[in-house]
């Protein structure tokens, strides 16, 4: 400990009740995990009767808790009047942090009890008719080698596939940086591609041989999709609310938006779709990713086959 009276954060392993361990000013102060759940759900609903229904609790106990743990870290992190809660800065940061920390304990916990478990196997998550053609000759591959174990593939929705690798339901993912988050992973770059506008049937630019992305964003009267975050909410804007491909392509074709896709989604769309090259648009890198402490010798089996092919 520095007796000078620096600070520094440790993240602590094992006990998973107690795992933020901040050390100021010559003392130890103890965070736990029920701490940090409490302090997500009041910073997330910001409303603390919402939040204690959320957490099956009253709400005097919660509103307790929170305000020894803000005696405990010496900050504000909630300014309250009698209309309104909003997050202090020093809110904000501990909202973000408090989030990975969970993840990175019920990541742990899944993990471990996989491991244990009498029939080995490799969890693959990645978004649903992305990379369709790369994973099944993935898949095929891995399957041929010598020890491989079961696949079991989890098709899921934007976005989903990295949370689904941060809080341990998946051993290894297939990611598609820009739109997802690399970030803390170990990654190989798999293939690159161009992006491309799908349009309704008919549509005036669908003979043009490419337009730029400020021509895609000028067509108001078929603005861009918007995708959920990963609370839940959606972005401000224009466009239409979706959460998969099938609400996407219905609401193009009857006219309502466009999108802006890997060139690779070309081969599920209907014919009568029109396709534009969107050549200013940022090239998407499918990637495979997996956590960076992982010793699974199937994972590191799968990795290499991917980058083989």
């Amino acid at each position: 400990m520095d007796s000078g009276g620096a600070s520094k954060t440790d993240w602590v392993g094992g006990d998973t009740a107690r795992v933020l361990v901040v050390v100021s000013a010559g003392y130890d102060h103890l965070v736990e995990t029920r701490e940090l759940r409490y302090f997500v759900a009041v910073a997330e609903e910001l409303h603390f009767g919402r939040a204690a229904q959320r957490l099956e609790m009253a709400q005097p106990p919660l509103s307790r808790a929170i305000q020894q743990l803000e005696r405990r870290l010496g900050v504000v992190l909630l300014h309250r009047n009698a209309r309104a809660i909003r997050l202090t800065e020093a809110g904000s940061v501990l909202l973000r942090e408090a989030r990975l920390a969970l993840e990175a304990v019920e990541a742990a916990e899944r993990r471990t009890r996989r491991a244990a478990a009498d029939r080995p196997g490799v969890v693959l998550a990645t978004k649903a008719g992305a990379s369709s053609e790369l994973l099944s000759k993935l898949l095929d591959a891995y399957a041929a080698e010598p020890g491989a174990v079961a696949v079991e593939v989890m098709l899921c929705g934007p976005g989903e596939p990295e949370r689904l690798l941060r809080n341990g339901r998946a051993d290894v993912a297939l990611l598609h940086r820009p739109y997802d988050t690399t970030t803390g992973f170990d990654t190989e770059d798999l293939h690159t591609e161009h992006q491309i506008v799908v349009l309704p049937p008919g549509h005036p630019l669908a003979d043009r041989p490419h337009i730029s992305m400020a021509e895609v964003n000028a067509l108001t009267d078929l603005p861009l999709p918007r995708w959920p975050r990963r609370d839940g909410s959606y972005p401000d804007g224009p466009g239409p609310q979706v959460r998969d491909h099938t609400q996407l392509t219905q609401l193009i074709t009857l006219g309502r938006a466009c999108a802006v896709v890997p060139e690779s989604l070309r081969a599920q769309l209907r014919d009568d779709h029109a396709i534009v090259p969107v050549p200013d648009a940022p090239s998407v890198t499918t990637v495979i990713a997996w956590p960076p402490h992982s010793r699974s010798k199937a994972v590191a089996d799968l990795v290499r086959t991917a980058i083989r092919l």
